[in-house]
């Protein structure tokens, strides 16, 4: 696949970029951000909604910190799984990503807005052209998406990423910066539910770093994921459960659930969580838990496991992670 003609740009600091930022929208020219370049430029050679100008972050010193309780969005994926000062089940969430060349290359901050997937859109632009596209990547025809016939208002292609329910259900803050200043908000509230959309970054901003409250050592968890093939796949469902014991050993005193792989966004699940700890009782409300977030999720037919499967997995995959909880 013969990659697009695009031209990039390298500033040497977060101010430089932000100007180059402006420049570009002020004159009307389109542009994409790239961090590690893992998710965009397969994109790109797939000629999936290519821009003609691309800022790259690789040559900013600031994104690059990082620290138990602040990570920038261009720390690599492998840095944050071997680092001492991560988090364990965030590290665990790490290294489950890919492969080590594509968690070496990969970012924090890439993965936390990695582009939605949905196998009508991630293919070649001729294998696409055969099906007269679809709506996330029509080419101008204005296609209905092909998941959902007959409508083009929702895109429903799939967040497939690894680390946002870890750092979701670990209270994370994200921090954003663009020309007209910053702005933070739990990581939660940062994604939006359309395929298209994906999160509330506006034009010409950018993710600088997440930040971890205090007490997040104070929690503990499990990652698991469904996936076809350990050293390059997607999750097709993903689960992070996270919890802080209680003085009397009578189970949990916090319980978090986030999701991830099956719909536009990751899933924080608060209100499953919040009924399993008023009725605690051990296996018993494991069970009842992992089976309140088969219900909950939503997931369509647009990855290579079917939607039944995903949610069974999903109750599975709940109680897998749940596991050292009823041993804690």
């Amino acid at each position: 696949m013969k990659m697009p003609p695009f031209r990039v740009l390298t500033p040497k600091s977060l101010d430089e970029a932000l100007q180059m930022s402006q420049e570009l929208s002020d004159s009307g020219v389109d542009f994409d951000w790239v961090a590690g370049g893992t998710d965009l430029l397969p994109n790109y050679k797939w000629h999936i909604n290519v821009k003609s100008h691309v800022i790259s972050l690789s040559s900013i010193p600031e994104l690059r910190k990082l620290s138990e309780g602040h990570i920038g969005a261009m720390v690599s994926i492998n840095e944050l799984a071997e680092n001492a000062s991560t988090h364990p089940v965030l590290a665990k969430a790490a290294k489950s990503i890919a492969s080590v060349l594509i968690r070496k290359s990969g970012t924090v901050g890439g993965n936390i807005c990695l582009d939605t997937r949905c196998y009508w859109v991630n293919q070649s632009e001729t294998w696409r052209e055969s099906i007269e596209w679809c709506y996330k990547c029509d080419c101008g025809t204005e296609a209905d998406c092909r998941v959902i016939p007959n409508q083009n208002t929702l895109c429903v292609a799939t967040y497939q990423a690894d680390l946002a329910p870890v750092l979701m259900c670990l209270d994370a803050t994200i921090h954003l910066v663009s020309p007209r200043g910053t702005r933070s908000l739990p990581l939660s509230e940062f994604f939006e539910l359309d395929g298209m959309t994906r999160n509330v970054l506006e034009k010409g901003e950018l993710v600088t770093h997440v930040t971890l409250p205090e007490d997040s050592a104070e929690w503990n968890g499990d990652y698991q994921k469904l996936c076809q093939r350990n050293s390059w796949d997607f999750p097709e469902a993903g689960v992070a459960v996270l919890w802080k014991g209680s003085s009397d050993d009578r189970g949990p005193s916090s319980l978090r659930v986030a999701t991830t792989g099956l719909e536009s966004i990751p899933i924080l699940h608060l209100e499953e969580a919040k009924e399993a700890l008023s009725k605690w009782s051990g296996e018993e409300t494991v069970e009842e838990l992992a089976e309140s977030i088969r219900k909950a999720v939503k997931p369509v037919q647009n990855t290579w496991f079917s939607p039944s499967y995903r949610r069974k997995m999903v109750k599975v995959l709940t109680k897998r992670a749940c596991s050292n909880l009823l041993v804690s």
